[in-house]
């Protein structure tokens, strides 16, 4: 796979470069982007990052996977330069929208001078947590062959809460906020409350735009109007689209209220839900600023703002 990757950066840079030297290679404003979506496992990510695979032949953009070593969240402080310096002095591949389950990188640390755009997706994480337990033992539609970790498990979520689990217990939860929290220590401290709070502030001071699984489509629109150089079309992509935009885990069956209640009964599930219901509140906020409802159909406002008393006077 790693060969494979080499091999097709090798050609995009010696398609950028037939004109002239690498260092000579200069970017409009609006090329000069960066998006980094650090999908957060179990949120939709796949169906949601399907469609910007979809979308960046048409809109001049290139896309490009974050494999980390088992899917390790957390970069060593080298891969964490090495990560900073490519995404922000690798011209051949800009505009660029790199994704991958990476918790949140401070870019500001490092010095650089323009920073990516961070967006994401959160779900409910009891919910997650199902989809995940059973993604682990019977994978799901997208590539039915691959054999998971946990395959040949036949006990189900509730026989699992129900035994005190490993795979359900509430530590498990603990996932969405360490993500935004970032790669300090204390994120990954499962029920630290600093951790809770840093994800709030990264939420809201880093991130452009964060969305709900439950509310896809929407998340989808917003980022269409917001971001168009990326996201144009993709809102009936997402309405018209294939299979492809949807992925669904294979024999998963509901919990029991009685076992809801369980995990609700824990101050890890208390944590993530309140981070979980912060970053709703924020996105719902921002929607209702940003469309309106009519006929049963929401639409994107115009601008509405305009500039006026311009001096000096030009004859």
């Amino acid at each position: 796979e790693r060969a494979i990757a080499r091999h097709e950066v090798r050609e995009i840079e010696q398609r950028h470069t037939v004109d002239g030297p690498r260092q000579d290679v200069t970017l409009d404003e609006e090329d000069d982007v960066v998006i980094i979506y650090n999908r957060v496992p179990k949120t939709a990510s796949t169906s949601f990052t399907n469609i910007a695979y979809d979308l960046c032949a048409k809109n001049k953009y290139h896309v490009l996977h974050i494999n980390t070593t088992k899917n390790n969240p957390v970069m060593s402080l080298q891969d964490q330069v090495r990560f900073v310096k490519n995404v922000t002095s690798w011209k051949e591949m800009k505009p660029g929208f790199y994704h991958g389950h990476i918790s949140y990188l401070d870019f500001a640390k490092f010095g650089v001078k323009k920073k990516p755009i961070y967006i994401n997706v959160v779900r409910d994480p009891i919910e997650r947590l199902v989809s995940y337990y059973y993604f682990l033992r019977f994978g799901d539609d997208y590539r039915p062959g691959l054999r998971r970790r946990k395959q040949g498990d036949k006990k189900t979520f509730d026989e699992c809460v129900a035994a005190g689990g490993s795979d359900c217990a509430p530590e498990k939860l603990w996932l969405q906020i360490p993500f935004f929290c970032g790669h300090s220590s204390e994120c990954w401290n499962v029920g630290s409350r600093w951790a809770l709070e840093q994800a709030k502030y990264n939420l809201i001071n880093e991130y452009f735009l964060v969305g709900v699984t439950e509310e896809l489509e929407d998340f989808i629109m917003l980022l269409e109007a917001a971001l168009p150089r990326f996201f144009r079309g993709a809102t009936e992509l997402y309405r018209t689209g294939k299979k492809s935009h949807l992925r669904k885990t294979t024999e998963k069956k509901l919990p029991t209220k009685e076992t809801i209640a369980k995990l609700q009964q824990s101050e890890i599930w208390k944590m993530e839900n309140e981070f979980y219901e912060f970053a709703l509140e924020q996105f719902q906020f921002v929607r209702a600023h940003a469309v309106r409802e009519k006929d049963g159909e929401l639409y994107i406002l115009a601008q509405n703002f305009f500039y006026e008393k311009i001096y000096p006077k030009s004859n």
